[in-house]
Formats: C-alpha cells, sequence, structure tokens
C-alpha cells in the first residue's frame, strides 16, 4: 500500500468539512474553484471510480491507491 502521507495534504485540501471523506459535492466544489465545469453526473462518476468500498465517499486510503495507480 503507498504511503498516504503523501496525499494527506492534498486530500484536506478536497475535504472541506473535514469529517475524514471526500463527497461528490466536495470534489465539484473544488472543480468549481478551480474553474472547471463539473455537472452532479461528473462528480459522482470521479467518486465512483476512486471509491473502492462502494458507500459513494472516499477515504484516504482509497484517495491514496487512486492518485498511485494514475500515476504509474
Amino acid at each position: 500500500m503507498p504511503d498516504t502521507n503523501e496525499y494527506a495534504t492534498t486530500f484536506a485540501f478536497v475535504d472541506a468539512d473535514s469529517d475524514g471523506r471526500i463527497s461528490a459535492q466536495e470534489y465539484a466544489d473544488l472543480m468549481h474553484r478551480l474553474g472547471d465545469s463539473c455537472t452532479e453526473d461528473q462528480a459522482l462518476g470521479a467518486i465512483k471510480a476512486m471509491d473502492e468500498d462502494g458507500d459513494g465517499l472516499i477515504t484516504l486510503d482509497e484517495f491514496t491507491a487512486y492518485m498511485s495507480d494514475t500515476r504509474s
């Protein structure tokens, strides 16, 4: 398993309510802040791509695993 410390700061930035999970709404809000248009369906699709346990939310471990896979 990759080291979560490498991604913890980015994860915390996206996790606006600091509950330890990233929701589709938090993802969409980030995309809007970055100047990108992001529909609800696009946000849900991005979350689904990272969501390993199917709860509709991204944990730091899931985020780390996804980011590590995309960097390979």
